[in-house]
């Protein structure tokens, strides 16, 4: 015979079900801040730090005949990820114009692409305190050409700079001082640019010796360099305005790379003279 129940029974009974659930939803939430917690003090803390670099500039970043990605600025980065063990350093490669963009929102946290400092940058990046190369900024034609020897005989002639780049911040300054005299075009790097300049389609471009030397070698660019250069900025990493601590992380790294002469040393193999610098 089935036992009824009072209300004082049925209340009991239904104050321990309410007890169990509330506990077993207690213990659920324990578990969950405890793996949170031991995920958070376990091993695994290396933070990733996503860099931003290109393929398309000699003997800086670009692809070797193995596909292997290399060049000064990629080895550097590699050094300084040996040093800093609670960092993992990883690139992504991308066109020139499109680095400060995915740096500003986000998809990476720190730039290596040879990067001079200009106020457009600085007033929305974060560069690192220690620099890390010279960059002597050059007008550069064609072998043949016998009549353009500074960027003053660039006047009423085609100038090819990358968009963004710093080359294209010196053409537009100089054109801003010398009643624009200069065609400036905007354009793609590496193969497009001498293709251009060897065609004839446009007159000149700016880089360095060492970006030309190599190009001359591995491409046969017939390329020279003219006149006195037009900038020797130092060359640093540019990160957002947050990354403060990255940022001091990666100045204490060069700081040794520098004082053991590893930086003279890349510098030599990649860019074929010493063009560091010494604070």
């Amino acid at each position: 015979m089935a036992k009824k129940w009072g209300i004082h029974q049925f209340r009991t009974a239904l104050l321990f079900v309410t007890m169990l659930a509330v506990l077993a939803g207690c213990s659920t939430g324990n578990a969950s801040n405890e793996a949170e917690t031991t995920s958070a003090s376990g091993q695994d803390t290396v933070k990733k730090i996503i860099v931003g670099t290109g393929t398309q500039f000699p003997n800086v970043c670009f692809i070797d005949e193995n596909g292997k990605l290399t060049g000064y600025d990629v080895e550097l980065i590699r050094e300084i990820d040996k040093r800093l063990p609670e960092y993992e350093f990883e690139f992504s490669t991308m066109e020139f114009k499109n680095l400060l963009l995915s740096l500003e929102t986000k998809k990476i946290d720190l730039i290596a692409h040879q990067m001079e400092v200009n106020e457009e940058r600085q007033a929305k990046f974060l560069f690192n305190d220690e620099a890390y190369n010279i960059f002597p900024n050059k007008v550069v034609v064609s072998q043949k050409n016998q009549d353009v020897n500074s960027i003053d005989d660039l006047k009423g002639k085609k100038l090819i700079v990358g968009a963004t780049s710093n080359a294209a911040v010196l053409a537009e300054k100089w054109n801003a001082e010398n009643g624009n005299s200069i065609d400036i075009v905007y354009s793609g790097a590496g193969e497009d640019t001498i293709t251009q300049i060897k065609s004839g389609r446009v007159d000149a471009t700016i880089s360095t010796q060492f970006a030309i030397d190599y190009q001359n070698k591995a491409v046969d660019a017939q390329l020279k360099t003219v006149g006195e250069a037009l900038s020797n900025s130092k060359v640093y990493f540019i990160l957002n305005k947050d990354g403060q601590e990255l940022k001091a992380k990666v100045d204490e790294a060069l700081k040794s790379i520098k004082e053991d002469g590893t930086l003279s040393k890349l510098s030599t193999e990649w860019l074929g003279a010493d063009y560091t610098v010494e604070e």
